[in-house]
């Protein structure tokens, strides 16, 4: 890993963000790694309905440590969003697979470059840590987002990230679960923020701890949230190729039916014709829909825009 600068001034407050559901096997160690690492931090451990001793553990190893009710990654993320206060955040998970060593570098990154997030981009070498599964999804799920937003990150999954202060108070949080990676990453494009990369050690989760993240469920759900944040982001885009699909299938079977108006003079086909109006009808309203919604999204984008121009950005104040 590339070496930086020696940290930030020890006025700015540095807040570490764990959410965690059931992971008394690895919070002690993981909470000790951050504290070695950042001395001057506030470590702040979410539990998140845990049914093991997570947050006695956590109390115990010096962390504050908060309750979320509501279960599920997204709601954790937008509770800690909201009740912590400081000048940077680092969010990991808590069960010791992110290296909390790495975490003044990426801290030094954002400060001195004046970003305002940085993703640990996650390198595993033992085979149990990354299923080969995931590996491929968080590919194919990267090539996506790059796809429909034009630029995207070499890990978008990864739960180890810096973020400024003004990320974090113009992030409005929508998802529930573990689509909240793909949700971050889609406001810091949205909203054309600097940002950065980091690679990070990944390792296997500690005996005892035990993955929540279903291939399948969360990959169909991060899949619903991209198309979703797609549709609300880009509605043009979205509901001006629905209109053309409408348009194109219309002509195709509009085309015999005027090859024999122009022989004949007649329209045999007539519930074809009733169809073919119908779809030119509804292309229209989709295209007009999608040309309202824009504007109306450029006006959500510049309300989420000032709302991060509202806060200060990170540089060289924080720095040494």
């Amino acid at each position: 890993m590339a070496k930086r600068g020696d940290g930030v001034k020890q006025s700015a407050r540095v807040a570490v963000i764990l959410p965690c559901y059931n992971e008394e096997a690895a919070i002690a160690e993981t909470i000790a790694g951050f504290r070695a690492a950042l001395p001057e931090a506030a470590i702040y451990v979410y539990d998140n309905n845990s049914k093991d001793r997570t947050g006695e553990i956590a109390r115990a190893a010096g962390a504050i440590v908060r309750v979320e009710r509501m279960q599920g990654k997204g709601h954790v993320v937008r509770r800690m969003f909201a009740d912590v206060d400081a000048d940077i955040y680092i969010m990991a998970d808590g069960d010791l697979t992110y290296d909390p060593k790495a975490a003044p570098a990426m801290v030094a990154m954002l400060a001195e470059e004046q970003l305002d997030m940085v993703v640990g981009t996650r390198q595993h070498e033992a085979a149990e840590a990354y299923r080969g599964g995931h590996v491929l999804g968080n590919k194919l799920f990267t090539g996506l987002l790059s796809g429909l937003f034009g630029r995207s990150f070499t890990d978008i999954f990864s739960g180890y990230r810096v973020f400024s202060r003004r990320f974090v108070k113009s992030f409005p949080v929508l998802s529930a679960g573990f689509e909240i990676e793909t949700e971050i990453s889609v406001h810091a494009l949205e909203l054309r923020m600097p940002v950065g990369e980091m690679v990070t050690a990944y390792g296997a989760r500690p005996e005892g701890s035990a993955s929540k993240l279903s291939t399948y469920r969360d990959g169909w759900r991060i899949l619903k949230t991209i198309g979703t944040l797609y549709r609300v982001e880009r509605p043009a885009l979205f509901y001006g190729m629905i209109a053309w699909l409408l348009l194109l299938a219309a002509v195709v079977l509009a085309f015999p039916l005027l090859v024999t108006y122009l022989d004949t003079g007649l329209v045999p086909r007539m519930p074809t014709a009733i169809l073919v109006t119908g779809m030119v009808i509804v292309a229209t309203l989709s295209l007009l829909a999608g040309l309202i919604l824009d504007t109306v999204t450029r006006g959500r984008r510049e309300v989420r825009r000032l709302a991060y121009l509202a806060q200060p950005a990170p540089g060289a104040e924080l720095l040494h």
